[in-house]
């Protein structure tokens, strides 16, 4: 059995949620206006028309219209602008 499946199974038995246990990203839209990204491990590019952001497994890329980073703090990530899509790499 695969360590990530392992530890999936030991969330589920000790009821802690998967994005703690597994260090899953959290990306909470409101519409397509704004994306906040948890769990995050850095910006890897940003320009106007991508973000991308580092996760456990991969990277995150936001594209889109007139995008900024409205905050960036050690837990939280906020892009706001026009978002078009949102891939896991």
């Amino acid at each position: 059995m695969a360590w990530r499946e392992w530890k999936k199974r030991l969330s589920e038995f000790l009821e802690i949620p998967n994005d703690v246990m597994l260090n899953l990203p959290r990306v909470v839209l409101m519409g397509n206006l704004q994306a906040f990204i948890e769990n995050h491990r850095g910006i890897l590019e940003y320009t106007p028309q991508i973000v991308r952001v580092g996760i456990e497994e991969g990277e995150l890329e936001i594209t889109g219209e007139k995008l900024i980073l409205r905050n960036i703090l050690p837990d939280e990530i906020c892009v706001e602008g026009m978002i078009k899509t949102i891939t896991f790499k």
